[in-house]
């Protein structure tokens, strides 16, 4: 059954007429000032850009990111129900979630340049990428109209990219606006925003790989974020920090 948000996600709310569109207030602005928040996504971040800078970013290679995005790929498979190994996915012979997933990341980093243009068509589109059922179109107006407030709200914020690339992630799987692979698409968003808002350029931290390794706390964050209202949302930030510290531990720099 596809659940409803919490009342307490971040909507985005209708432009006052006083108010120009760059004057409006960010509508994620509360979600900094959530009790521990700021401070766990610094220290994410921190960790990221440490482990970046000491392998020098400039010498990665493509081969390196292509790993990432494989590791990341089998990860977000195993978590939507997949029975495929790592090395099933590496040898093009995974089961067909697994293919979903890689075909998903295969096409993810040419989508960055047009997740700052048109988030909602990112979204169809990574959809669509999985080979799921009506190919990109949500199953409701209910959910068009959900897709499209999540998209202004990221176009109109400038909360920490790790913050914001967890909303989204949680938002697309408890929203559960296509007909199905909702979560390789969730977790294909986190990491695109991570790349487009330049945490991870060159997509080398595996975030899906963090979900996994933290799955049991990743699955019940989950339902708090749906159930769990304010609090439920606040838990959720705070596991994800921690995951996406567990996704830099699993880069194809630290092994």
């Amino acid at each position: 059954m596809r659940s409803k948000l919490p009342d307490s996600l971040p909507a985005v709310p209708a432009p006052s007429p006083d108010l120009t569109p760059d004057a409006r207030p960010d509508p994620l602005t509360w979600l900094t000032e959530l009790d521990g928040v700021p401070s766990a996504f610094a220290a994410t971040r921190d960790g990221i850009d440490v482990m970046l800078r000491d392998r020098g970013l400039r010498r990665t290679t493509p081969d390196q990111t292509a790993e990432s995005l494989l590791r990341g790929a089998h990860a977000s498979a195993v978590l939507e129900g997949s029975a495929s190994s790592a090395e099933d996915v590496r040898s093009d012979s995974g089961d067909q979630i697994a293919q979903a997933a890689v075909r998903v990341s295969t096409e993810l980093l040419s989508l960055a340049p047009v997740l700052g243009r048109s988030p909602a068509q990112v979204f169809a589109r990574l959809h669509a990428l999985t080979g799921g059922e009506s190919a990109g179109r949500p199953v409701s107006p209910e959910a068009t109209d959900r897709l499209q407030s999540l998209s202004q709200t990221l176009l109109r914020t400038s909360a920490p990219a790790l913050l914001v690339a967890a909303l989204v992630h949680a938002d697309l799987v408890t929203a559960a606006p296509f007909a199905d692979h909702n979560g390789i698409v969730a977790r294909a968003a986190e990491r695109l925003v991570l790349v487009a808002r330049g945490v991870d350029p060159a997509s080398l931290v595996v975030p899906e790989a963090g979900h996994l390794a933290l799955r049991a706390e990743y699955e019940s964050n989950l339902r708090a974020y749906r159930n769990g209202g304010t609090n439920g949302l606040h838990a959720w930030l705070l596991y994800a920090a921690e995951a996406q510290t567990k996704g830099a531990e699993a880069s194809p720099l630290r092994t």
